[in-house]
């Protein structure tokens, strides 16, 4: 009889627990299908799929703990599901939010094109919403394991007792993870005071790059040729770097000539403004050439010239320079820099002759 009693109490569980799966599948399935009717039609595609997984094993164990309460199961079984019910609800929320934060995420990134040529405001949101992102998923990240060693009674005594004798331990573990804080903290500023933002434009260690990514702890530069440079991120806070594109991506770019002091300038200057409006990479600002210095063999012509950005008015800098030069080659060759030397009276060109050998004739 006991048997009998023992097995139709374990197929009643077995039923109950089939019943509420069953039951949450099926409740969760309703409730999306109103949410993809009601919630509006630009979230839809990214918030409801995101939460879709998550939300259904939350149902499923909000059933499990309805079908499982009224059984009497005995309480080392009781003491084990609530022990485990807890621990699978810190990992199901955690999993949750972390899915809503990459769905909030990538909703502001879609509306913000970063690939414009104007993408000051774009990049502002990207470098914002990425360090904010990655700050929110370290603090659910120890939120979640929190929770979890919490739900174990054991660990939970354990963890009073590390917590209370911490002392010592605390104040050597904080001395040897001060540069990680310390990059930690210096990211969290970052998302505020934003010296740097994604794909701006930077010098670093005499290196030409723009910023491909940010994290909490370092900074990634693409370098012209294709190389990373790996940058902690309290670098930008601590040491001076260059970045050009600070308020907006507009540049101006220099081109320097060298020329004769006989050289007529305004003809050069004619030819250099010719060559910037006939690119098309000019974006109709600036276009000025200079004389900014003048040395014994040479005079110094600086050009300005301007573009939308720094990869367009370096290709620009590199075109009209090869313009310019081309037209003092073939229409203004007496442009180009010579060296000069002065015959006093009675001097030729005899002397400047290297000397020759005498014949085997007039020996």
């Amino acid at each position: 009889m006991p048997d009998i009693s023992l097995t139709n109490i374990t197929s009643l569980a077995a039923v109950s627990i089939a019943l509420s799966v069953v039951a949450a599948f099926l409740i969760h399935w309703v409730l999306y299908a109103i949410a993809v009717r009601v919630v509006r039609a630009r979230m839809t595609p990214i918030l409801l799929p995101a939460i879709f997984q998550p939300t259904r094993w939350l149902v499923v164990l909000f059933a499990l703990g309805a079908g499982v309460q009224p059984l009497e199961l005995g309480p080392r079984v009781e003491s084990l599901w609530s022990i485990g019910s807890k621990m699978l609800f810190a990992l199901l929320a955690g999993w949750l939010l972390l899915r809503v934060l990459r769905a909030v995420r990538q909703m502001i990134e879609s509306h913000s094109d970063i690939s414009a040529e104007d993408n000051l405001k774009a990049r502002q949101r990207h470098t914002r919403v990425r360090i904010l992102y990655r700050i929110a998923q370290s603090m659910i990240a120890v939120l979640v394991i929190a929770m979890v060693l919490i739900a174990i009674p054991g660990v939970r005594s354990i963890g009073v007792t590390l917590a209370a004798s911490a002392g010592l331990v605390g104040l050597a573990v904080g001395a040897a993870a001060q540069p990680a804080l310390k990059n930690l903290i210096a990211g969290i500023q970052m998302a505020f005071s934003e010296p740097i933002r994604l794909d701006d434009v930077v010098i670093v260690e005499g290196e030409w790059g723009r910023i491909e990514d940010i994290t909490l702890t370092f900074v990634a530069v693409r370098i012209w040729d294709d190389r990373r440079m790996v940058v902690p991120v309290s670098y930008f806070l601590e040491k001076p770097f260059q970045n050009w594109t600070t308020r907006t991506s507009d540049l101006l770019g220099t081109v320097f000539f060298y020329v004769d002091p006989a050289a007529d300038v305004g003809r050069i200057r004619d030819a250099f403004v010719d060559a910037v409006k006939a690119n098309s990479r000019w974006d109709g600002r600036v276009a000025i050439l200079q004389v900014t210095d003048h040395r014994a063999d040479a005079l110094e012509l600086r050009g300005l010239l301007s573009a939308r950005n720094a990869g367009i008015a370096f290709d620009l800098r590199c075109e009209v320079r090869e313009a310019v030069m081309d037209f003092l080659r073939m229409q203004m060759p007496e442009a180009l820099v010579r060296s000069r030397h002065r015959l006093e009276p009675g001097e030729g060109f005899e002397q400047w002759a290297p000397p020759t050998r005498p014949s085997a004739a007039a020996e």
